[in-house]
Parts: structure tokens; C-alpha cells; sequence
């Protein structure tokens, strides 16, 4: 274990109060916060997490969802135990909501492990939710970044923590594909026991430091009217209209039993939030058109089937109409 960030303790009540994400945990002795990651032991906050890798996988950048990141190329991906939500349809859900075989790396073997693979272009943390691994995440990015400033660090995020952590970390990281569950307050607390504003401060701060993506899973009778699709679009649009969007069909899992997101929603869905956006990708449903196209003249700039990417362009301008394209190769 190892002493953990961002936190106080309270001698009267012998708690210590939390502030790594927005549920400000207080943890009583020998307890752990929401995340079951965080323990109180002898009036100091330990990350019981640090190190230990629980998943790892060399994988294309588009299963993460990146679609403008580095398209084509593989990135090692590390992943530990806990999350910091209660989602009641997670994927996941064998590694966030208990704990894990795990094998220790040190953040120092890192940089030299990303090396051993061939068009890796860097380390993800993802699988479970990276920012409750804070502290061994900042040390990995770091060392990586002081190793070799062009090996890439991304997270596959939730989104769900503070301003002071997050700001501190983003100097470090590349890119970022963040959830967002829904556009509805009522929808994050029933299904996430979590709060949406968080997350949408996230997104804003993320987009002004990095390359982020966002992810939306739409859930037949929870997050799917064509109304909080609008929202949404019109949310990122307002910070970036080339932020790519990625609408993921939902399938029973978990806790959850609502019927699997018909094509026709996500369809729909796409057609929506394509008055906004200028880049809006269809995930979790075979046989749909994944392509990268000029948002200008429409013409096919990345071609995708399944995870098999070729990049048309050498720099990212339309050969074209020369219009400018959000993507980094």
C-alpha cells in the first residue's frame, strides 16, 4: 500500500475525509471510501490498489473508444480493481465491485515494458476506473512522460473526480475517452449513485488540456429519448463540435435486465446528435459504418472494419476541400 493523496483527518471523530472524487468519502478506522480502495489504517489514507495490475492486454487504440488518437496503432492496456460507481449495468462488474488476483509492476518498469511491444504507442489505463488508482497512474504517467515525451498515456475514465486531481494529472496525459452515462441528474443517481455535474465539469477541463472523446451507453428506457440525445450534442458542441461522440448499444448486464438498445434508437440517436457534432461513431452494433469522413465534402479519410484501421491521410487536412481535421496521427 501506499500513503494515498488528497485528504485530512478528522481527530474528533478519528474519519478521514476524502476529496479525490466528488463523493468526499468520510472513512472510518480500518474502512474503505466507495471506490473499496481507499483505507483509513491508523488515522492515514492508503491506496490498497498501488501497483497491482489485475488486467493486462495489448489492444487497438479503437477498443478504448479512440477514433481521432493515433488510428491504426495499439496501446498497452493496465487495468487494477474498484471504481468509484455503482453502475448497475457494468461490464466490468468482476473487477469494479470486488477485488482481483493482481501481479505488482513498479512504476519504473513501465517505460521498459511499453517497449517490448511492436506499434505500442504507449500505456491506458482502463478496465475499471483509473482515477481510483490515482496515485499509481500519476507515477506511471509521469516517469513515462519523463522517460520518453512522445510515448502517449491515455485513461478510459468515468470522468467522476475533483478539480485539484484532475488538473494535476492532465499535463501528463494525451488523451482521454470519458463515460458520459447520461444528461439527467436523476439518471446518474439511479443507476450510477453517482451525480452528472462532475463529469461535465471533467469533460470541459479535459477538452482544454488534451485530446478526449466521449462515450454515451444508450440504455432502452433510461438514457435513450432523442431529447437527452440532443442535449448532449448540444453540450459538446458548445465546447468543441469536433469532439467525437461515441454511442454504444446497451445489452443486459450486471443488475440491469432492460432489453438490448435497438439499432433504429441508435440510428436515430446518431442522426441527432449529428447536427451537432461533426464526428458521432456507432459502438456495441456489427455491421454499421465506423469510417472517419470530411465533415465538409464527405470524403473517406479513415476506413474501419471491426478493428482493422487504415488511415487514408498522412496529415490531418482533407485532401480534398483542405478542410481541417480533428485527429491526431
Amino acid at each position: 500500500m501506499k500513503t494515498a493523496s488528497f485528504w485530512e483527518y478528522n481527530f474528533e471523530t478519528e474519519k478521514i475525509h476524502c476529496a479525490l472524487c466528488p463523493h468526499f468519502c468520510k472513512i472510518g478506522p480500518d474502512k474503505a471510501g466507495i471506490c473499496r480502495v481507499r483505507i483509513n489504517y491508523q488515522g492515514r489514507l492508503y491506496a490498497e490498489n498501488y501497483g497491482k495490475v489485475g488486467s493486462i492486454a495489448l489492444d487497438p487504440i479503437e477498443k478504448k473508444p479512440l477514433y481521432h488518437y493515433k488510428p491504426g496503432t495499439s496501446i498497452l492496456s493496465l487495468g487494477t480493481f474498484g471504481c468509484n460507481l455503482r453502475c448497475s449495468y457494468c461490464q466490468n462488474y468482476t473487477i469494479s465491485q470486488q477485488k482481483v488476483l493482481t501481479r505488482y509492476f513498479e512504476p519504473e518498469s513501465i517505460p521498459e515494458l511499453i517497449k517490448q511491444f511492436d506499434n505500442n504507442i504507449g500505456i491506458a489505463f482502463t478496465y475499471n476506473e483509473p482515477f481510483i488508482w490515482y496515485e499509481y497512474v500519476y507515477d506511471v504517467a509521469k516517469i513515462t512522460k519523463e522517460n520518453n515525451p512522445d510515448t502517449a498515456v491515455v485513461l478510459v475514465t468515468n470522468g467522476y473526480v475533483n478539480p485539484e486531481p484532475l488538473e494535476k494529472l492532465l499535463p501528463y496525459l494525451d488523451a482521454l475517452n470519458i463515460d458520459l452515462k447520461s444528461f439527467r441528474e436523476e439518471t446518474y443517481r439511479k443507476l450510477c449513485k453517482s451525480d452528472l455535474e462532475p463529469v461535465l465539469n471533467t469533460i470541459i477541463t479535459a477538452a482544454k488540456a488534451c485530446h478526449v472523446e466521449v462515450t454515451t451507453l444508450v440504455i432502452t428506457d433510461e438514457n435513450d429519448s432523442m431529447e437527452e440525445i440532443r442535449e448532449i450534442g448540444q453540450f459538446l458542441a458548445c465546447i468543441n463540435p469536433d469532439i467525437p461522440l461515441h454511442l454504444s448499444r446497451y445489452y443486459p448486464n450486471y443488475l440491469l435486465t432492460n432489453p438490448a438498445t435497438p439499432k433504429a434508437t441508435l440510428m436515430k440517436a446518431k442522426e441527432i446528435a449529428e447536427e451537432y457534432l461533426n464526428y458521432v461513431y456507432l459502438g456495441n452494433l456489427p455491421r454499421v459504418d465506423t469510417n472517419t469522413y470530411c465533415p465538409k465534402c464527405g470524403l473517406l479519410l479513415v476506413e474501419r472494419i471491426n478493428y482493422q484501421t487504415n488511415a487514408l491521410i498522412k496529415t490531418p487536412v482533407c485532401p480534398k476541400c483542405e478542410k481541417e481535421i480533428a485527429i491526431i496521427l
